[in-house]
């Protein structure tokens, strides 16, 4: 065999044995693993927090998404934001048209006295029930969880907050109103009490009455509740930064870290 020939067996065999040690090392060596910030024993998944934002009727949740823009604080990096979008359903003040909404609505301007749909009111919460369950679930601590919303959504934020069974971080209430009657206060459990509310209302607002949201305080007194009532005297039924700059503050100061939940 000649020299060339024996150069060209000892080039192929030395490349073949290259091959075999490049697999055998790819799948021995394993790339480095990321940190697991959301496995729910971990410090960084019990330090999260989760802001549930409801629209208000005929509005959808991705066109509320850029309220999240708003909180640039550092103790929102690691905050989930959730913006669902109510179902279309028939909607009775707007004389049956279908349109989103959380539940039914009677009549407009709303007032303190006006008619309303408990049982669909009922339904709603069940389903933003379920949407905290699975947060907790995945570990966030039921603490740095704050649901909020605007007009018809702030009245769900409101059922939604006294109906869960845990104290949560709190419930702002945007415009809302109260959905239901005084009976509903007996199903409050204990934990849900301590959950505090922000109510935000605008003097000038016609389409939920001023009045409706003024209703809302003596409500959640009489259920034993905490409520910080703000009333902005140039404004109509829209949220105003003020608010928004107001909603962070209230949220920082209610956001539990680990070593808190703890102690």
């Amino acid at each position: 065999m000649s020299s060339l020939v024996r150069f060209l067996f000892s080039l192929a065999a030395a490349i073949a044995a290259a091959s075999l040690l490049a697999a055998s090392l790819r799948r021995r060596v394993q790339p480095p693993r990321l940190p697991d910030l959301f496995n729910p024993g971990t410090m960084a998944a019990r330090n999260r927090s989760f802001v549930l934002w409801l629209h208000g009727l005929g509005d959808s949740g991705p066109a509320n998404e850029p309220i999240r823009n708003f909180f640039t604080a550092p103790e929102f990096r690691l905050t989930k934001w959730a913006f669902p979008s109510a179902p279309n359903a028939p909607v009775s003040c707007n004389h049956g048209a279908v349109m989103p909404s959380w539940f039914d609505i009677h009549e407009l301007p709303m007032s303190p006295g006006s008619p309303q749909d408990e049982s669909g009111v009922l339904k709603a919460v069940e389903n933003v029930h379920a949407m905290i369950d699975r947060e907790v679930a995945a570990g966030i601590h039921p603490d740095n969880i704050f649901v909020c919303g605007f007009s018809q959504g702030g009245a769900l934020t409101l059922a939604s907050v006294l109906l869960y069974p845990k104290k949560l971080g709190g419930g702002a209430v945007f415009s809302g109103w109260v959905p239901f009657g005084s009976s509903v206060i007996e199903r409050v459990s204990a934990e849900a009490r301590k959950t505090p509310i922000l109510w935000s209302h605008g003097v000038a607002d016609r389409v939920v009455l001023f009045e409706a949201g003024q209703a809302g305080p003596p409500f959640l007194q009489s259920a034993g509740m905490s409520c910080e009532f703000k009333a902005y005297p140039d404004l109509g039924h829209s949220i105003a930064t003020e608010e928004l700059t107001s909603l962070q503050t209230w949220i920082k100061g209610r956001l539990k870290t680990s070593q808190d939940k703890e102690s």
